[in-house]
C-alpha cells in the first residue's frame, strides 16, 4: 500500500484517480503529477513499485501545498477574515454562506436543519 503526503492510497484504483484522495490534489493536478513523475497514469496503484511511488512523493512535495499544511493555510485565512471584520468573515462567524448566494430559501447545507415554528398555545379566556 502507498502511503504519500501521509494518506493510504486504496490499492485497486489507478494512480492518477488514487491521487485525487490526497487534500488538494484534484483530476487535473493528479494527472499533471503522473505526467511529471513519467509514471503511467492508468497504472494500479497496488502495480507501483517503490522508484515510481518516490519519483511521485518528491513532485508533490516540490509543488507542496497538500494535506495539514493546506488545510492550516486555509484556515488561517478564514480566521483572518473574521478578526478584521470583513463581510466574508461575519458569514463564515455565522454559518452562512460566504459567496452571495441566496438564503431565504436555500442555503441548508450551511445553515443547517430548519428550525421550524413552535405553535403558541391560545390564551385562555379571561374568567369574567
Amino acid at each position: 500500500m502507498a502511503r504519500i503526503a501521509g494518506v493510504d492510497l486504496p490499492r485497486n484504483k489507478h494512480t492518477a484517480i488514487a491521487l485525487t484522495y490526497i487534500y488538494g490534489i484534484g483530476h487535473s493536478r493528479a494527472q499533471s503529477i503522473v505526467e511529471q513523475a513519467k509514471v503511467e497514469g492508468a497504472k494500479k496503484v497496488q502495480d507501483l513499485n517503490e522508484d515510481e511511488v518516490n519519483r511521485i512523493r518528491q513532485v508533490i512535495e516540490g509543488e507542496g501545498g497538500v494535506e495539514g499544511d493546506l488545510r492550516k493555510d486555509t484556515s488561517m485565512h478564514i480566521k483572518r477574515l473574521i478578526e478584521i471584520g470583513s463581510y466574508r468573515g461575519y458569514r463564515h462567524r455565522r454559518n452562512l454562506p460566504v459567496r452571495g448566494q441566496r438564503t431565504h430559501t436555500n442555503a441548508r447545507t450551511r445553515k443547517g436543519p430548519r428550525k421550524g415554528t413552535v405553535a403558541q398555545k391560545k390564551k385562555s379566556a379571561a374568567k369574567t
